[in-house]
């Protein structure tokens, strides 16, 4: 699994930890900035670019499993860029227990993080759940949702 990550100036430390955590878990995590803490930075440049990521990974069933995690203070921010590309489904989830159920029954594959409204060892807990937690692809009414979620996209492309 290619996991990437990206957070702005609040989400900046929270991401370091994660990318840390992760690769010790044995994942492939790319960095998709911030490089450096600044202020003046921008959430939808970081979100923006790791649903990008997803989007084009999700494009052929040739590719392997691709994830993503945005960051940001509230969360909310990094998670309507993300939704914004067609293919990404994202979610704002605040436990383990939370993004198991958007992963399981909504193939959820870009987790977004609240940083200023979650300790860290919530957090790292909340991305392995979203990274161990498969779709339950043997459902028919989960993947019948995820079929007219793409519908929705496609009918909505100017």
């Amino acid at each position: 699994m290619i996991i990437y990550i990206g957070a702005d100036h609040r989400g900046f430390a929270l991401k370091k930890m994660l990318i840390e955590a992760l690769q010790s878990d044995g994942h492939e995590v790319i960095d998709g900035g911030a490089a450096a803490l600044d202020p003046a930075d921008d959430y939808p440049d970081f979100a923006g670019m790791v649903a990008e990521k997803v989007a084009a990974g999700g494009a052929t069933s040739a590719a392997p499993d691709i994830r993503g995690i945005v960051i940001c203070g509230s969360g909310f921010g990094v998670d309507i860029v993300a939704n914004k590309f067609n293919g990404v489904r994202s979610a704002l989830a605040m436990s383990p227990e939370h993004i198991r159920i958007g992963r399981h029954d909504d193939d959820v594959n870009v987790l977004s993080l609240p940083a200023d409204f979650m300790a860290p060892e919530t957090a790292l807990a909340t991305a392995r759940a979203f990274i161990s937690t498969s779709f339950e692809r043997d459902t028919a009414r989960y993947v019948r949702r995820i079929q007219k979620i793409t519908q929705v996209e496609g009918n909505n492309k100017k």
